[in-house]
C-alpha cells in the first residue's frame, strides 16, 4: 500500500489532517478570514478539509488547494460538489514548494504540511512567496511539549520546544498574532482516529491484498504513539503576519 492511500484511509475519521477539533478549526479560520472576500491557498491541503470549512462559512471566500495526491483531490472535488462551493474552489495536483500562481492571497494555510518543504522554516518562506501584503499566514507544526526520548526523535525529527518554536518564528521576520496549542484530547482523539480508521478498514477488507499490512502499519503507529512519543508530542497552529511588509 503507498503512503497517499494509507493516509487517505487512516484520515477516514479525520479528514482534518492535525490534531484539531472541530471548533478549533472554526475558530482559527475566523480569525484568519476578514469579513469580505478573501483568496485563500492551502498548500498541502489533502483532502482540502480546511478549504471547505472556509468556503461554507464565509460565502465571499474563493480557495485554492495545492497537493501531490490524486485521490485527496478527487475527494475535496466530490466534497465541493456536494456543499455547493465548487465553484470557488481550484485545485491543483503538484508539489507544494514548487507551485506558482498568478495572484497573491490573503490567506495561506499550511497545517501539517511542513514535511512537504523540508521543516517549519521553509514552509514559511513559500507562505511568504505567495502572500498579499498585511495577508495572514496560518501554519501547523509539531513541537516537543516534554523531553523526547531519542527513539521519539528518530520517528518523528527534529523540533524545538514551544518557545523555541516561536523564537524562531519571530527571529524569521514573522510576528504571532494568535497561537491554538492542540490539547491533550485533541492529540489522542486524532491518534486513535488515524490508527482505528486504518484498522476499521483493514477488518472490514479481509481478502484486500494490502489488508494484513494496513493492519500491521496502524499497529506499529499505534505503539509508537503510546510508548514514544505520546508524553512529548505536541502540535502548535500559529496565525503570523509578516512584521515589516
Amino acid at each position: 500500500m503507498d503512503r497517499q492511500t494509507r493516509s487517505l484511509l487512516a484520515h477516514a475519521g479525520h479528514p482534518v489532517a492535525a490534531p484539531l477539533d472541530d471548533s478549533s478549526v472554526d475558530g482559527l479560520l475566523a480569525r484568519a478570514l476578514t469579513p469580505g472576500d478573501a483568496r485563500v491557498l492551502d498548500l498541502g491541503c489533502g483532502e482540502a478539509a480546511w478549504l471547505l470549512r472556509a468556503l461554507r462559512q464565509h460565502p465571499g471566500v474563493t480557495a485554492t488547494g495545492v497537493d501531490i495526491s490524486q485521490p485527496a483531490l478527487e475527494r475535496a472535488r466530490q466534497r465541493a460538489e456536494q456543499a455547493g462551493v465548487a465553484e470557488r474552489l481550484t485545485l491543483h495536483r503538484a508539489e507544494a514548494d514548487a507551485f506558482t500562481a498568478p495572484h497573491a492571497y490573503d490567506v495561506v494555510l499550511s497545517v501539517g504540511a511542513t514535511h512537504a518543504f523540508g521543516g517549519l522554516p521553509p514552509t514559511l518562506d513559500a507562505a511568504a512567496r505567495h502572500l498579499a501584503p498585511g495577508g495572514t499566514v496560518l501554519v501547523g507544526d509539531a513541537y516537543w511539549e516534554g523531553e523526547p526520548s531519542a527513539r521519539a526523535r528518530e520517528l518523528l525529527g527534529e523540533y524545538q520546544d514551544l518557545a523555541g518554536t516561536v523564537d524562531a518564528v519571530t527571529a524569521d521576520g514573522w510576528t504571532p498574532t494568535y497561537a491554538h496549542l492542540s490539547t491533550r484530547h485533541e492529540l489522542d482523539d486524532y491518534e486513535w482516529n488515524w490508527t482505528g480508521s486504518l484498522s476499521r478498514w483493514a477488518l472490514d477488507h479481509p481478502d484486500h491484498p494490502d489488508s494484513a499490512e494496513a493492519l500491521r502499519a496502524a499497529a506499529e503507529h499505534r505503539d509508537a504513539w503510546l510508548r514514544d512519543y505520546r508524553d512529548s508530542f505536541g502540535f502548535l497552529c500559529l496565525l503570523l503576519r509578516r512584521t515589516a511588509d
